[in-house]
């Protein structure tokens, strides 16, 4: 599996922002965001580019990517990230073992080290709950100075669409409000994926 986690303090995150494709990698971009650059980048990706590659020709395809925060992974847990000089502080990068933690406008560097921790410590435990756990562990570190409004995550297992996909705007709460849809999400996930692979079998 491979999956996005993200929250702002800004509505629609994750409209703008995360993107995923099974079997391929995923990506984040952020900050001054160009969506354009999350299919970019995976695309990239699908034609055989490391996750650095994959970010350079992002950068090489975006206006003022001074501007830009970027992270991907792909499917071998390869990572990459940047930020550009113009990104506001504190912002931070942070690689770990299959994962990378990007962070802009809050307040403390460590704020993606906290990430890449906290979604580390549980390997066992299913990827959304380590990547909502991780946006957590950010947030307890320091996040945003202003109240988060927006949530996203996204994880893609082996079909072309999303094993979870899961949205949270204008709420006080975003991720506890994004924890508890995954936990009522979760019984039901796999139902899902087996509605669209094999109907029939499905309700036997």
């Amino acid at each position: 599996m491979l999956g996005v986690a993200v929250t702002t303090s800004s509505i629609a995150v994750g409209s703008r922002c995360p993107f995923a494709a099974a079997g391929v990698g995923a990506a984040l971009t952020q900050h001054m965001t160009d969506p354009r650059l999350g299919p970019l980048m995976l695309d990239r990706l699908r034609r055989g580019d490391s996750a650095q590659q994959a970010v350079d020709a992002a950068l090489a395809g975006t206006p003022g990517p001074e501007w830009r925060q970027l992270a991907v992974i792909d499917n071998r847990g390869r990572t990459a990230s940047y930020s550009g000089a113009k990104v506001r502080a504190e912002r931070g990068e942070a690689h770990g073992r299959d994962c990378v933690a990007i962070a802009n406008i809050v307040r403390s560097q460590t704020v993606p080290d906290a990430m890449v921790k906290a979604f580390e410590e549980a390997p066992n435990a299913p990827l959304a709950a380590r990547l909502i756990e991780a946006l957590a562990a950010g947030h307890t570190a320091g996040g945003e100075p202003r109240p988060l409004l927006s949530a996203s995550l996204i994880v893609v297992h082996r079909e072309a669409f999303p094993y979870v996909d899961l949205r949270v705007d204008g709420d006080a709460d975003p991720i506890g409000a994004l924890r508890r849809l995954w936990r009522d999400y979760e019984p039901a996930a796999d139902l899902y994926v087996a509605r669209a692979m094999t109907p029939g079998a499905s309700l036997e």
